[in-house]
């Protein structure tokens, strides 16, 4: 997998490139400091995934999205907590790491696009690499809240509800209200774990206590299952 890194800071450029080359299939073709010349780059080459800096001189990470064609996967790489909201916006977008990076952050997030992927990403060749967590229930995202970043464990979700321009997240704990669509929160989400169902509900199948016609019941909420969507339900169930 051809890949290239573009940030203003040589040091982070060097890491990430270092981290890359822990993975045998995946190849960095080209290192940037300028967006400008990262798009001539891409305006003649073709690349599977870019390592992106959001915060760069005249020109943003998001600007760069904005001005390529069909944009490849992107994993951004920024200092500033402060944008994972907006990166929900841009479908490419498979992650987002905050600097300084860790080595077994980086390679969730490798991990992470090889769920959107048919290619199989092998293990690292270092033998230094860290192991990603034995539960694998560490995965989480961000949702704004009055102006917070609220970190919400994928695992703690029972069901996504969308209501009109919101969407209603409840979790084992607390529920939130945030602004967004279904659509853009079901391309971010782990697909091993969650399930569209409705087109106004999706499910957290393994809080699935009980199924009844259409419904299923998850915690105190009996949730609609479509026609269209029972099947695959049941595939997933695992059911005899």
């Amino acid at each position: 997998m051809n890949c290239i890194i573009i940030d203003d800071e040589e040091m982070a450029r060097a890491i990430m490139s270092q981290f890359v080359a822990n993975y045998t299939n995946y190849n960095v073709v080209g290192e940037f400091c300028s967006a400008i010349d990262a798009i001539k780059f891409l305006n003649q080459n073709q690349v599977d995934l870019i390592f992106l800096d959001i915060h760069m001189p005249n020109f943003t990470g998001f600007d760069f999205i904005q001005t390529i064609k069909d944009p490849p996967h992107v994993i951004l790489v920024t200092s500033d907590r402060n944008f994972a909201i907006e990166a929900f916006e841009y479908e490419c977008i498979v992650d987002y790491l905050v600097k300084p990076i860790t080595e077994s952050r980086f390679t969730k997030a490798i991990q992470k696009l090889s769920s959107k992927k048919t290619d199989v990403v092998s293990k690292p060749s270092s033998s230094h690499a860290k192991p990603e967590s034995d539960d694998g229930t560490d995965e989480d995202f961000y949702v704004n809240i009055d102006r917070r970043l609220i970190k919400i464990n994928f695992n703690s979700v029972n069901i996504i509800e969308a209501k009109g321009d919101y969407i209603h997240i409840k979790t084992e704990v607390k529920n939130y209200i945030v602004h967004s669509t279904l659509k853009k929160i079901e391309d971010k989400l782990p697909k091993d774990i969650f399930l569209k169902v409705h087109r106004s509900f999706i499910i957290n199948t393994n809080k699935i206590i009980d199924i009844e016609d259409n419904s299923v019941l998850i915690a105190k909420d009996v949730v609609p299952v479509s026609r269209s969507n029972r099947a695959e339900l049941l595939n997933r169930l695992n059911v005899l």
